[in-house]
């Protein structure tokens, strides 16, 4: 009976759609990974695409995945813990938002939930429904994108839910709300450590790191930098993600790293002729 219940999960995919998310790039990631490592780490888990592919692939693979993001932290777990509460929750708001999809939209945006099904299912509602998906929060931590122009957004999309609360549940994966630099007091030898952090502007205009109520500062970068290193001595498998930026290029100048230069498209550019042909960098120890 179990073995019946199971063929009914797809492949899970994110299921948030984030600013950097690596659905596009997953071929590429996993043409870079180490042919073997311990504990695999994620501290800008984000959208999770390389998550879910991995936990696909190897189903055995123990995982250390976190976020400073306190509240999409919380969608992970529960996902893994009450999905069939948060699908119910979910069709509710499909339900309403079908009657006036800007009205209701705007008073979501404004609630402010404490339950924790409804913190989750009013994430990813907006989520879905926001303009061209954008993730954005000011410095209260407010919510603050417009409605997007949809005519049938997927709000429930619970297959996808159902399976990725299946993989977590299965899985070896421990969820943490925390700063990336608590990595290096649980990294061993032998882990692999993948950072996807907010991107360095390339332009003065480019600049959209604020994915939390504190934004992703140079220093923050300066520190992610340093933290590279100190894993490196560790004897760790550090991958790391990031713009195509003179910054990012001088802090890993050294002979310890291999820059690759990589073609990636922008999936929440507001302008669509903007989303193609950008180059991105992944960088390596190993």
């Amino acid at each position: 009976m179990k073995q019946q219940f199971d063929q009914i999960f797809t492949t899970p995919k994110p299921f948030v759609k984030w600013a950097g998310g690596k659905r596009q790039l997953i071929s590429v990631l996993n043409e870079n990974l180490p042919d073997s490592f311990g504990t695999y780490f994620e501290p800008f888990l984000g959208g999770g695409a390389l998550l879910f592919n991995m936990l696909t692939e190897r189903n055995k693979q123990k995982c250390n995945i976190s976020d400073l993001n306190s509240d999409l932290v919380l969608a992970y777990a529960t996902i893994r813990d009450n999905v069939e509460d948060l699908i119910s929750s979910l069709r509710q708001h499909e339900k309403y938002y079908q009657k006036d999809s800007k009205s209701y939209y705007y008073s979501i945006r404004e609630s402010s939930p404490t339950n924790k099904i409804e913190k989750t299912s009013r994430l990813i509602f907006l989520n879905r429904t926001c303009f061209n998906g954008l993730y954005r929060v000011n410095r209260k931590g407010q919510f603050n994108v417009p409605l997007g122009k949809y005519t049938n957004p997927n709000i429930v999309n619970e297959d996808n839910l159902r399976s990725v609360s299946n993989i977590l549940t299965s899985s070896k994966v421990t969820i943490q709300c925390r700063d990336f630099e608590s990595v290096l007091r649980d990294a061993k030898k032998g882990d692999l450590v993948y950072f996807d952090p907010p991107y360095q502007p390339v332009t003065d205009t480019a600049n959209f790191t604020s994915y939390t109520s504190r934004s992703f500062t140079y220093d923050d970068l300066n520190r992610l930098a340093d933290l590279c290193v100190k894993l490196d001595s560790k004897g760790c498998n550090v991958l790391l993600s990031n713009s195509n930026s003179k910054e990012v290029v001088d802090m890993f100048s050294n002979k310890t790293w291999t820059i690759n230069k990589i073609k990636a498209n922008r999936s929440i550019n507001s302008n669509s002729t903007k989303r193609t042909g950008h180059f991105e960098l992944l960088i390596k120890n190993y």
